[in-house]
């Protein structure tokens, strides 16, 4: 079983930085794909990030491009977010996912991930 805990959101000024963390135990994360959702209240979970069980491929969601940036570090079993020029529109709670199959590169779709964070609030004032 794989626990995945996300620690890192806090409360930003519009123009900051957060670097969220995801550290997972239980099963080593090295085979498989992670990725970066957050939900927004009222609003459905959304896609942020992804990088490939190498580390080797990422992707992001065109809303975040060019200001997120997403990484891995296998032989820690970690993952990170590291969100620079925040916006107010990024505020929601950001959760980290492991995908389902191993030695797959990173997916959008939320159903393609089997675990999952509890969650980390970042909130960004204007």
């Amino acid at each position: 079983q794989v626990q995945l805990v996300e620690s890192g959101g806090g409360l930003v000024q519009a123009g900051g930085s957060l670097r969220l963390s995801c550290a997972a135990s239980g099963r080593t994360l090295g085979m498989y794909a992670m990725g970066w959702f957050r939900q927004a209240p009222g609003k459905e979970r959304e896609f942020v990030a992804a990088i490939s069980w190498s580390g080797w491929d990422t992707d992001y969601a065109d809303s975040v491009k060019d200001r997120f940036t997403i990484s891995r570090d296998n032989a820690k079993n970690a993952v990170w977010l590291q969100m620079n020029s925040l916006k107010p529109e990024d505020t929601a709670v950001y959760y980290c996912a492991g995908h389902r199959d191993p030695y797959t590169t990173s997916a959008r779709d939320s159903v393609k991930y089997a675990y999952w964070g509890q969650g980390t609030q970042v909130t960004v004032s204007s």
